[in-house]
């Protein structure tokens, strides 16, 4: 079995993508928010047929872990209020999608974060998404401010409460921003790849899983520069004097295959222990051309993962265990349905 542990609705329908747009206008002119408008299944089904579900067939995944798109998340947009209004109808069309297909999708939802915001609707929804619309997990944005880094480390206890709730629920969350704001960061280019490599070392100086031994986040995109500076962040912690990496952070940090080249995939499954990476391919994402190199697009990550040398063991690891183990919810989904 392929799981693919991160893919975004990047092709939702435009009257979704419209409301958003007016939602945002309104805010701006101090009205209130439009009826959100009827999308029928019909609609819905199209947008995923002749996008993500063509690519998964033709290249081989069994099952998508489906999340609202990452750049459209927002947060630094309106206030606390817009953000709810717009991760509900995210979160909800994503619910819509994985009825229409069952067996291709399982729902992770956006959070209704907001900069300078408490975190009460955050867990709310959070709540809702797993307990109501069956969800397995949440994306995490370490920085709503939209590349302002206003926000306090993901180490602080501002986080807690959230935390809380992540383990109650048994859920894991992504850490993965959405839009930059800050023309000094490209969204994909470059503000992706610093919060992930940020978020990593904001976990190394800290102790977070002391307090939370079962908490579990996913980064994205390969885990930003950190496997390619895998020295760098070893020798930090033996400066900071903070325990190995092994076992100060890796039994609770996984990170994805969003690496859109061989040689990228191979540094990974060398540096990183197999059992801590997921297989991901962000599709339909950040990059979406063809590779004019090898003739495939460069998110078709399983190929990569299918040349890379390691043991068929580990391919199997990489490609469906550790998903299994990182979510919880979804090998127990999986399992009652004798997968």
């Amino acid at each position: 079995m392929i799981i693919d542990c991160h893919g975004h609705y990047t092709t939702a329908p435009e009257l979704h993508n419209q409301w958003r747009i007016d939602q945002l206008a309104a805010f701006k002119a101090g009205e209130p928010t439009p009826a959100y408008p009827e999308i029928s299944d019909d609609v819905i089904r199209a947008s995923i047929e002749e996008n993500q579900l063509k690519l998964i067939t033709a290249r081989g995944t069994d099952l998508t872990i489906f999340s609202p798109r990452a750049s459209a998340m927002g947060h630094h947009e309106g206030d606390q209020r817009i953000s709810a209004e717009w991760t509900v109808a995210c979160n909800n069309l994503i619910k819509r999608v994985v009825d229409l297909f069952p067996e291709t999708f399982i729902g992770v939802g956006q959070l209704p974060q907001s900069p300078g915001a408490n975190l009460d609707e955050t867990m709310a929804e959070l709540e809702r998404c797993v307990t109501e619309l069956g969800f397995i997990g949440v994306n995490l944005n370490p920085d709503p401010s939209g590349g302002k880094w206003e926000t306090v480390p993901l180490t602080d206890k501002y986080w807690y409460p959230l935390y809380e709730k992540l383990v109650e629920l048994d859920v894991p969350a992504m850490i993965h921003v959405s839009a930059s704001c800050n023309p000094n960061f490209h969204a994909t280019g470059a503000h992706y790849m610093n919060a992930d490599t940020t978020a990593f070392m904001q976990l190394l100086q800290g102790n977070l899983f002391k307090d939370f031994p079962t908490l579990r986040f996913l980064i994205p995109h390969g885990g930003g520069a950190v496997p390619y500076h895998w020295g760098r962040y070893r020798g930090l912690a033996d400066m900071l004097k903070q325990p190995s990496l092994d076992t100060h952070l890796m039994n609770n940090v996984f990170f994805d295959t969003c690496v859109y080249h061989q040689p990228g995939i191979d540094l990974l499954v060398k540096v990183i222990d197999k059992k801590n990476i997921l297989f991901g391919s962000e599709m339909i994402g950040a990059v979406r051309g063809i590779d004019p190199q090898t003739g495939y697009y460069f998110d078709d990550t399983k190929r990569y993962i299918d040349e890379a040398f390691i043991s068929d063991e580990e391919r199997a690891t990489i490609f469906a265990g550790n998903a299994r183990r990182v979510f919880p919810r979804l090998d127990a989904t999986l399992s009652a349905k004798g997968l």
